[in-house]
């Protein structure tokens, strides 16, 4: 079947690379198969704003800047309000209703996505420990803060997809988008992801999108690799719309 068979906006490849030279080279050998694209803060001093810009206003992709800002509200709105004129896609921060409100204002008038990230999918209770978050259940607080970031105006929120479903269950989700990272293949390395899922659990507990990097940009084929996982996705829909 044909690249276009497998396209799907669903899933974001992770541009985890040093320069633009390397992500312009992936996304070429990626070419069809992906249509959505992450950039992050490792990106930034290898030309991470060139290659959003390239591959969105030449390339016509779909972009996610996943920056997590978090400062005093007028530098997060200010900062928000400069990258808004990029035309891009999705913009994260903290999930602090006081960074996320600031964040709102930023973007107001543009169709910039802001993404509220609750707790990053990298932490454990442990690591929650030794920042002095308080004591609870892991899933319980990321279910709070994500309902409180969307109470002060997120567009959606970053999530483990451990807690998408319970969030996916939340008044204030309806209309919301969960996007999360940790999604793994089935038989992929874990890397520094501790709450993981594989890409057909994900979508089936109601999430709107996946982010995945290392799975693709390490495999022998990035494409064959994108494309499989787009499989995976909709096979696990045509399992759930036939239940």
């Amino acid at each position: 079947m044909s690249d276009a068979h497998f396209r799907d906006d669903r899933l974001i490849v992770a541009l985890d690379v040093p320069n633009i030279v390397q992500g312009l080279d992936l996304a070429a050998r990626l070419g069809d198969a992906v249509s959505f694209y992450k950039i992050g803060l490792g990106m930034l001093t290898g030309g991470g704003f060139a290659l959003a810009n390239e591959l969105k206003q030449e390339h016509g992709k779909r972009i996610f800047l996943d920056l997590k800002l978090f400062d005093i509200g007028a530098t997060v709105e200010a900062a928000v309000r400069g990258i808004a004129q990029y035309e891009l896609d999705f913009l994260t921060v903290h999930g602090d209703p006081q960074v996320v409100r600031a964040a709102a204002e930023g973007r107001a008038g543009t169709g910039l996505k802001i993404l509220a990230v609750t707790v990053l999918t990298s932490l454990d209770r442990a690591d929650l420990d030794a920042n002095l978050i308080r004591a609870g259940d892991i899933r319980e607080i990321t279910i709070e803060r994500a309902a409180r970031a969307l109470e002060a105006g997120a567009d959606g929120v970053i999530a483990s997809p451990q807690e998408a479903a319970a969030i996916r269950a939340l008044p204030q989700a309806v209309g919301k988008l969960i996007v999360t990272p940790g999604v793994r293949p089935a038989g992929a390395a874990l890397g520094d992801q501790k709450r993981v899922a594989t890409p057909a659990q994900a979508i089936a507990d109601g999430v709107d999108h996946i982010v995945v990097g290392r799975p693709v940009w390490q495999a022998a084929d990035p494409a064959a690799a994108a494309r499989a996982i787009v499989a995976e996705m909709l096979s696990s829909q045509a399992r759930a719309h036939n239940r």
